[in-house]
């Protein structure tokens, strides 16, 4: 899978040249993501556990399965900060997917996420032949829920037990919103 360009970032595929860039974003992320996400295995910060995750995500990028790219800057391309996904790829008639997204706590509010969804919604949409996309985050958070309406998708509803969190075991409800081609 070709890298994809924006005015200020290059979506880089996974390669194993990436372990080290990414291990460093999670770790400079972790506290940040941890209210949106759910627990993450040991290691994860890692470059050797990045090296595995590299290559078993180049091979789903090969065969279709699911798609990432992480974000850098194109003036600092040894850094990454942030990611995008397309996973659960279904084909068939629905030809769809679920979008995923992370960004580096000091870049938020610089737009970068939305020009990087923009560019694989573009990617999903054209080559990659996809007519749908579902996203879900979480209801108090603010910035993902205005990219996702600045992008276009429309709310579906709260999908409740949706992902169990670190801080909120008992909380795991989800916006879930969608966006179709055309």
């Amino acid at each position: 899978m070709h890298a994809l360009r924006t005015a200020r970032l290059l979506l880089r595929a996974p390669h194993a040249d990436l372990a080290e860039a990414v291990a460093d974003f999670l770790r400079r992320n972790s506290e940040h993501f941890t209210p949106w996400d759910p627990p993450r295995p040991a290691g994860l910060h890692t470059a050797a556990h990045q090296c595995e995750l590299l290559a078993s995500q180049a091979l789903a990028q090969a065969n279709g399965s699911a798609y990432r790219w992480f974000l850098t800057r194109h003036d600092a391309p040894q850094v990454v900060i942030g990611s995008a996904s397309l996973s659960n790829v279904a084909r068939g008639p629905h030809q769809g997917a679920s979008l995923g997204y992370a960004l580096d706590a000091a870049y938020q509010g610089a737009g970068l996420m939305h020009e990087a969804l923009q560019a694989v919604i573009g990617e999903a949409f054209g080559p990659l032949n996809l007519h749908r996309l579902q996203a879900a985050y979480r209801p108090e958070n603010a910035r993902s829920a205005a990219v996702l309406q600045r992008l276009g998708f429309r709310p579906l509803g709260l999908a409740r037990d949706y992902l169990p969190l670190h801080h909120a075991p008992g909380d795991q409800r989800a916006a879930a919103v969608d966006l179709t081609a055309g």
